[in-house]
C-alpha cells in the first residue's frame, strides 16, 4: 500500500486558518550571526488542499564544511540563489494570516526565521500566530527525535521513506508526524483524559509550549502577577494577570516596564548590544506600549 495513501486517511486538521508546516537548514545555531540556507514548507489550507515550496537560500557567507557533509547543501548550490532578503517580501506574503507547526520548531525554526525577517527589514509579527511544534508534543506525550517520532505515529522507519537533514523531507515527516500524533492521542483513542490531545489549534499551540517566553531568546520572560501578600492576581475572566520581566543581568526578575522608566539608558544598551533583533523587537514594543499608556 502506497505511504501516501495511508496518510491521506490520517485525520484532517480543524484548521481556522492556513498552517505552514516547514523545516529549514542553516548555516549553524546561532541565531545572531548564522543564516538560513534552505526553507521548505507545506501550506495546509482550511480545506485541506496543500501547497509545498523548496527554497535554497544564499547566506552570504561561507557554509561550514561539517553543515554541508550533514545536509549536503555546498556553497556551489546556493551561489545562485536568492538571499532572504531578495525573498522576504514574497514569503512575507505568503505566511500572512497563516499559524507555524514544525518539529523543534519553537525552540529554533521559528526564532532563527524571525531573524532573517527582521535584518531583512520585514517586521513579520509571529505573536499573531499559533505556534505547535509537534516534538513538543512528541516529548510531552511520549518523552525522542524525528525518526524515532516517525516510526512511532507513522509506523514506518524514517530512512525508508526520506533522506535526514534535507528540510523538505523533514518537512513532509513533520507534516505526517503531526497528523499521526492528533490521531493517537484523539478523543476515544485514549483512555486517560490527560493523555487526549483535541483537533484544536488553540490548544495544540498551548501545549507545544515549554517556557514562559515573551522574546524567542528567554531575555523577558512572563511571571504571574501578585499582591504585597504573594496572592496571584487575575484578570475579569479569572485568568492570572501576567506581566514581562528580564531574565538576565543586573535587572533579572524585574518589570521590563519599571526598568525602562527607572533607567532609560538600559533600553538603548539593549539595543546597541548583541542581542536579537527579536528581543530588541519585545523591548521596543514594551516601550512604546507604555509610552502610549501615560
Amino acid at each position: 500500500m502506497s505511504i501516501y495513501r495511508v496518510i491521506h486517511r490520517r485525520m484532517k486538521l480543524n484548521l481556522t486558518k492556513p498552517l505552514i508546516v516547514f523545516d529549514l537548514e542553516t548555516t549553524g545555531l546561532d541565531l545572531v550571526n548564522d543564516r538560513i540556507i534552505q526553507i521548505s514548507f507545506i501550506k495546509v489550507h482550511p480545506d485541506g488542499k496543500e501547497e509545498r515550496e523548496n527554497i535554497f537560500i544564499n547566506p552570504e557567507k561561507p557554509i561550514p564544511a561539517e553543515v554541508t557533509l550533514l545536509t549536503g547543501i555546498s556553497d556551489a548550490d546556493v551561489a545562485d540563489a536568492p538571499t532572504f532578503k531578495q525573498k522576504a517580501k514574497d514569503l512575507s506574503d505568503k505566511f500572512a494570516g497563516c499559524d507555524f507547526a514544525g518539529y523543534n520548531s519553537n525552540r529554533f525554526d521559528v526564532p532563527m526565521l524571525a531573524e532573517e525577517f527582521l535584518r531583512a527589514g520585514v517586521d513579520f509579527d509571529f505573536l499573531k500566530c499559533r505556534l505547535i511544534d509537534a516534538q513538543n508534543i512528541y516529548h510531552k506525550m511520549e518523552r525522542r527525535n524525528l525518526a524515532a517520532a516517525y516510526k512511532f505515529y507513522c509506523g514506518r522507519k524514517m530512512e525508508d521513506d526520506f533522506e535526514a537533514h534535507k528540510a523538505d523531507q523533514d518537512t513532509e515527516a513533520t507534516w505526517r508526524v503531526l497528523q499521526g500524533e492528533l490521531d493517537m492521542y484523539a478523543p476515544g483513542n485514549q483512555e486517560e483524559a490527560d493523555r487526549v490531545l483535541n483537533n484544536d489549534m488553540d490548544e495544540l499551540a498551548e501545549f507545544s509550549r515549554m517556557n514562559d517566553f515573551v522574546d524567542f531568546a528567554g531575555r523577558i520572560i512572563w511571571r504571574d502577577m501578585t499582591d504585597k501578600d504573594g496572592n496571584q492576581l487575575l484578570d475579569a475572566t479569572g485568568k492570572p494577570r501576567r506581566h514581562e520581566v528580564f531574565n538576565f543581568g543586573k535587572y533579572k526578575g524585574w518589570d521590563v516596564a519599571e526598568v525602562l522608566r527607572k533607567d532609560p539608558g538600559y533600553y538603548s544598551w539593549m539595543l546597541a548590544s548583541d542581542f536579537t533583533y527579536n528581543t530588541k523587537q519585545v523591548l521596543t514594543r514594551i516601550r512604546l506600549r507604555e509610552f502610549n499608556n501615560k
